[in-house]
């Protein structure tokens, strides 16, 4: 098994790919067991066996083996805010 490093305060977005049987689990029983891992802000996207997660990792750095399902991980860019300009 691969393993990944993820580090507090960075959101990351990963593609989950499903056997035939867990196919059938919907995206909300995906996220509470991502949110049992330590992930907040947990969005699930898609359906049959392909989805596509993205959540926020607001513990300590931690590294773990992932599972055979998870696959393309890669960290979200911060988002930047700005303020918009007015004409006046």
């Amino acid at each position: 098994m691969a393993t990944f490093t993820v580090r507090r305060g960075r959101r990351y977005r990963a593609t989950i790919t499903l056997d035939w049987l867990e196919r059938w689990v919907d995206n909300e029983t995906i996220a509470e067991k991502l949110h049992a891992a330590g992930f907040t802000e947990v969005n699930i996207t898609g359906a049959g066996d392909t989805r596509q997660a993205a959540a926020l990792w607001p513990k300590p750095d931690a590294t773990a083996e992932m599972p055979s399902q998870v696959s393309e991980v890669s960290e979200i860019p911060a988002r930047t805010r700005t303020r918009a300009s007015r004409k006046a």
